[in-house]
C-alpha cells in the first residue's frame, strides 16, 4: 500500500491516444455502444436521442418561454432559461405562467409522467417550437442543460453575437445513471472567493453535476467560519499553501448560505467537508486544547501532508474532540439544508485503531445528532458506521490488482469494511477522477502521483468495475451500494511549475483560472459516466462530442486545456506561435520609441509594421502565450503581478511568471481578447490615438479589448 497515495511522489507516463473529428449533426439515433453519433453533439450522452428533420426552430426576440406551471421553482428554470439566453442573443424573452403550451415558444412542462423520475425529462424540437417535459422543476433543469447545445455554440457569450439562434430538431428521453454525480473544491489549501465559486457552480451545472463538496478545512485552512470558535477564522484561515498573513481567506455565515442557495438555484446540494482526524493543522493552530499539550501549534502553509493528528490518545482529549466536532458540525448542518456532512478520514497513519476509532464515533455522533448522513473518504469504512453512511472510494489500479488475493491492500479491506456494513459508495478513483493529476509532463500545474490522467483516461473507467478484479470480475462494492461518482479539484500544487515547491506567490494563477485548465475537458468525461447508460459509453464517440464543447468554452471564456487527445474543431487546438502584429482598428500595440528599457509601458500607435510593433507569440503548456517585443527583446508583462485593474501594461525581463503569460481567446465576429493568465483581466488601449496607454482592465466588450493578430 503506498503511503500517502493522494498526494504522494509516484509517477507514470500514458502513451500516445488516437484522436478523431467531430460530427455535430445527423438524423439517426444512438442505441448502443460503439455507435458513431449522427445527431447534435450532447455531453452528457442522452440515453435515447434521434435527429429530426426541417430547419429546427429560431428565437427571435419575441420568443416566450411558457412555463405551463405556477410553481416557483418551474418559474424559475424558466428565468433562468431567459437569463442564460440573453447576454448573446440580446433577447429578453418574456416568461409566462400558462396552462396550455403555445407555438413557436419555449415550452417547459413540469407535469411529466412520475416515471422520469426526479431529474430525467423528454425534449422536442421542431420548427414549431421547443417543448422539455419532466416531472418537477429538477427535471426540466437538466432538460435546459441540454437545451442551451442544441443552439449555437455563441450562444454561451456574456456579450451580443449575431446569430441566427436555431435550435437543431431532434427528440431526447433522458435520465441519470446515477443519483450522485459531484464535483469537490478544495478550497482549503487555495482559497476560492465566492464569485469563482459561483462561477465553477455554472460550469459544472451545464454538465448534470448534482453535487458541490467543498474541501472546507485542512493543514493549510480552516475556510468557514464558527461563531462560538472566533480563532478559526483569526488563526486558522490565516494561512494557504504558499500563502501567510491572510485576513479574509474564510466564507462568513452569510456568504456560506449565500453559496449554498446559489447552489440550490442550479439544484446543487453542496456537501461540506470537516476533515479529520488528520489534516488537521489549521484546527490545531486555532483551538490549544486540540493538542495533547494543550499549547496551540504554529499555522501552517506548506505543502506536505500526514503531519497532524487530533489528540485522541486519553479520555479528555477525546471529550475535547467531540464537543469541538459538536460545536462546529452544529454550525455547519445549520447553514446547509442538504443530507450530508463529510467528515474525511483519511491519511491518519500515526493513529492508532483506538484513536481512529473514537474519531469515527465522535464525528458520526455529532453529524447524526443534527438529523445528517455522514460521508467520509474510505478509510471511515475501518470504523463503526451509522446506517446510511457513504464511504467515497479514491483508490486506484494497485488496490484493484490484489483484489481476490491473499494479500489485499489496506484500501480493499476497508472498502471490505464498509460494504459490510451497508455502506454507499462514491467512486472516485484517483487514477481517473483526480482532476489535479497532470495531463501530461506539459502540464503546469498539478501533481503525477497517479501517472498522467488524459482525458481519455478520465472517461475510460466503469463505476461498476472500479473495484473489481483487474479482468473486471468479483467487484468489491456490489452495484446496488454505488450511489454515484464524484471528480475530486485538489489543490496540493495549484501553481506553474508544481514539479519543485514554488519560490514566489507570483506563480499561482487565480484559483479559476487553475479550475478551468484542470477541469476542461475531463469534469465533462466523469460528469458522462455518472450521468450516461453504460451502453452508451465509447471513446470514440465521447471524443466527436466533446470536442464539439470546445467552441462553447471559448464563448464563455472557460480558459480549458486543448487536449492533444481531442480532434478539436479548426482552431481548438492550432496555435498562434510566430511573429505578429497586434491590432485594434488601425492602431497597434507598441513598445515607445523601440525602447530597450524594463519597466516601460506599452502603448497602442499607428501600424507602421517596424519591429517594436512585431510581438512572438509561444504559446505555454498551459494554453496560454508570451509575447516577446521584436525590437527590445522583452516579455509584455502586467507591472508587479498586479490583480488590479488599471495596472500598466510593460515590457519586462523575460522570466515565464503568469503575469507574463496571456490567454488568447477567439471571439465570434472575429479578433481576440488577451487576458492575462494571472489576473483574468483583459489587455486594453486607452483610446484610438496615438501613444494611448495599455493596460489591463475588466471586461467590457469594448473594442478596445478587441485585437486582431496578424
Amino acid at each position: 500500500m503506498r503511503l500517502f497515495p493522494r498526494r504522494g511522489p509516484a509517477l507514470a507516463v500514458l502513451g500516445a491516444v488516437a484522436v478523431v473529428v467531430p460530427l455535430l449533426s445527423g438524423t439517426t439515433a444512438v442505441t448502443a455502444a460503439h455507435a458513431v453519433p449522427a445527431v447534435p453533439a450532447i455531453v452528457p450522452q442522452p440515453v435515447s436521442e434521434s435527429a429530426g428533420t426541417g430547419s429546427g426552430f429560431t428565437l427571435a426576440a419575441g420568443t416566450q418561454v411558457d412555463v405551463l406551471s405556477t410553481a416557483p421553482a418551474a418559474v424559475g428554470v424558466g428565468s433562468y432559461l431567459a437569463g442564460l439566453l440573453a447576454p448573446a442573443t440580446g433577447f429578453t424573452l418574456p416568461v409566462v405562467s400558462s396552462t396550455q403550451p403555445q407555438s413557436g415558444a419555449l415550452v417547459l412542462d413540469p407535469n411529466g409522467s412520475a416515471t422520469l423520475g426526479a431529474e430525467g425529462y423528454t425534449l422536442t424540437s421542431n420548427s414549431g417550437g421547443v417543448t422539455v417535459t419532466a416531472h418537477g422543476a429538477e427535471g426540466l433543469f437538466r432538460g435546459v442543460q441540454t437545451l442551451r447545445q442544441l443552439l449555437p455554440a455563441a450562444v454561451e457569450s456574456p456579450t451580443v453575437k449575431p446569430g441566427p439562434w436555431t435550435v437543431a430538431p431532434v427528440q431526447i428521453s433522458d435520465s441519470p445513471r446515477y443519483s450522485y454525480r459531484g464535483v469537490m473544491l478544495d478550497v482549503a489549501r487555495r482559497f476560492y472567493p465566492v464569485a469563482q465559486v459561483k462561477r465553477y457552480i455554472d460550469e459544472a451545472a451545464t454538465y448534470k453535476i448534482n453535487t458541490l463538496h467543498l474541501h472546507l478545512t485542512d493543514d493549510q485552512g480552516w475556510r468557514i467560519a464558527i461563531g462560538a470558535l472566533p480563532n478559526l477564522i483569526t488563526v486558522g484561515a490565516s494561512t494557504q499553501s504558499g500563502f501567510t498573513g491572510g485576513t479574509s481567506w474564510y466564507y462568513t455565515a452569510a456568504e456560506y448560505q449565500d453559496l449554498v442557495a446559489y447552489a440550490s438555484s442550479r439544484f446543487m446540494t453542496v456537501v461540506p467537508e470537516i476533515d479529520g482526524p488528520g489534516h488537521t493543522s489549521a484546527a490545531l493552530a486555532s483551538v490549544a486544547n486540540l493538542n495533547c499539550n494543550n499549547q496551540a501549534i504554529a499555522p501552517y502553509s506548506g505543502f506536505s501532508v500526514g503531519i497532524s493528528l487530533y489528540c485522541l490518545s486519553d479520555s479528555q482529549h477525546v471529550s475535547n474532540v467531540s464537543s469541538f466536532l459538536n460545536t462546529v458540525i452544529s454550525t455547519v448542518a445549520a447553514l446547509t439544508p442538504g443530507p450530508y456532512i463529510h467528515v474525511g478520514g483519511d491519511e491518519t497513519p500515526q493513529a492508532t485503531a483506538s484513536q481512529y476509532a473514537s474519531y469515527v464515533s465522535a464525528a458520526a455522533s455529532a453529524t447524526t445528532a443534527q438529523g445528517k448522513k455522514v460521508i467520509g473518504w474510505h478509510q471511515l469504512g475501518q470504523g463503526t458506521l451509522p446506517a446510511n453512511s457513504l464511504l467515497q472510494f479514491w483508490g486506484d489500479a494497485g488496490d484493484r490488482s490484489t483484489v481476490g488475493t491473499s494479500q489485499e491492500s489496506v484500501t480493499i479491506q476497508q472498502v471490505r469494511s464498509g460494504v459490510a456494513q451497508g455502506a454507499g459508495f462514491i467512486m472516485s478513483p484517483s487514477d481517473h477522477a483526480y482532476l489535479d493529476m497532470k495531463y501530461d509532463s506539459s502540464t503546469p500545474y498539478g501533481l503525477s502521483w497517479e501517472g498522467y490522467v488524459s482525458a481519455q483516461k478520465a472517461y475510460d473507467w466503469d463505476p461498476t468495475t472500479v473495484t473489481a478484479k483487474t479482468n473486471g470480475n468479483s467487484p468489491v462494492v456490489p452495484a446496488a451500494q454505488i450511489t454515484g461518482v464524484e471528480a475530486a479539484l485538489w489543490a496540493d500544487r495549484a501553481y506553474s511549475g508544481s514539479n519543485n515547491l514554488p519560490t514566489s506567490t507570483s506563480q499561482f494563477p487565480e484559483p479559476s483560472v487553475y479550475a478551468d485548465h484542470m477541469s476542461f475537458p475531463r469534469l465533462p468525461a466523469i460528469a458522462e459516466i455518472g450521468w450516461s447508460p453504460q451502453s452508451t459509453h465509447d471513446w470514440t464517440s465521447f471524443s466527436q462530442r466533446l470536442a464539439a464543447q470546445g467552441p462553447r468554452w471559448t464563448a464563455a471564456g472557460i480558459n480549458y486545456y486543448a487536449a492533444p487527445d481531442i480532434s478539436w474543431p479548426t482552431g481548438g487546438s492550432g496555435t498562434l506561435n510566430g511573429v505578429h502584429t497586434v491590432t485594434t482598428g488601425s492602431q497597434a500595440l507598441d513598445d515607445p520609441g523601440s525602447s530597450t528599457s524594463t519597466g516601460l509601458q506599452m502603448d497602442t500607435w499607428a501600424l507602421h509594421g517596424g519591429s517594436n510593433q512585431k510581438w512572438t507569440f509561444t504559446q505555454q503548456s498551459d494554453g496560454s502565450y508570451t509575447l516577446v517585443n521584436g525590437a527590445s527583446g522583452l516579455c509584455l508583462d502586467v507591472n508587479g503581478g498586479s490583480m488590479t485593474a488599471g495596472a500598466a501594461a510593460i515590457q519586462y525581463t523575460c522570466g515565464g511568471a503568469l503575469n507574463q503569460r496571456w490567454q488568447v481567446t477567439p471571439l465570434t465576429g472575429g479578433g481576440y481578447t488577451l487576458t492575462s493568465a494571472k489576473s483574468g483581466l483583459l489587455l486594453t488601449t486607452a483610446s484610438t490615438t496615438n501613444g494611448a496607454l495599455v493596460t489591463q482592465q475588466t471586461n467590457t466588450n469594448s473594442a478596445l479589448q478587441h485585437w486582431t493578430i496578424t
